[in-house]
């Protein structure tokens, strides 16, 4: 117990936020789009918005998850078409190319479910000439917010801030190629998984995303 309290970085998510906030402040102008990755994102983004004074949306990206490993992610879909395969992982695995393409669909299908069901009847943010940042409450493979990225330029996104509080280092200089900037404070030499840094890391629910975006 005394070990997991030493890796231990926040309290939880809002925590993140406002600490997050902080190392933003003064780096991203206030015309700024601040986009939440569902479900886990979008807390943390929430108040990395209502510190800057920004506005909030979300970005729907989906990861592909290894039947047996689920947390595991071999790439990421998300609007717009965005597609990322992590192609070493993938390999590796030994997943055929039917099984991944069945994986991909269920997902493709899942990113247009929760666009609808998240923005209920908003319309995205306007991207195109925004400078944005990409939040999320951390980065393991980083497959998710490469697609985020990805989706973000598709919109014609001026500028792509990544933002979280923590992160793989592999996972997040495989980010650091496709983003313009990225704000991540802390980057564990040991690193399990993105839960082992928060004290309280509860799944956040459709609910309380819908909420949040609501406000």
């Amino acid at each position: 117990m005394r070990v997991q309290r030493k890796l231990m970085l926040y309290a939880d998510r809002e925590d993140a936020g406002r600490r997050l906030a902080e190392e933003l402040r003064g780096r991203v102008t206030s015309d700024a789009v601040i986009l939440g990755l569902p479900r886990g994102g979008v807390p943390v983004a929430a108040e990395v918005a209502a510190q800057l004074g920004a506005r909030l949306d979300v970005i729907i990206v989906r990861k592909l998850g290894l039947p047996s490993q689920p947390e595991l992610g071999l790439g990421a879909v998300g609007e717009n078409g965005v597609r990322v395969i992590n192609q070493s992982l993938v390999d590796s695995t030994g997943i055929s190319a039917d099984e991944l393409a069945a994986i991909e669909q269920r997902e493709r299908a899942e990113v247009t479910l929760r666009a609808r069901r998240f923005r209920v009847d908003r319309p995205a943010v306007a991207l195109a000439g925004h400078p944005v940042v990409l939040v999320d409450d951390g980065i393991a493979t980083g497959s998710t917010m490469l697609a985020a990225c990805l989706v973000a330029r598709a919109r014609e996104a001026e500028r792509v801030v990544v933002a979280v509080p923590v992160a793989a280092r592999a996972g997040l200089s495989r980010v650091r190629a496709v983003a313009d900037e990225v704000v991540c404070p802390h980057t564990p030499r040991l690193f399990v998984g993105v839960g082992q840094w928060y004290h309280d890391f509860r799944q956040t629910t459709d609910q309380e995303v819908i909420a949040v975006l609501a406000q």
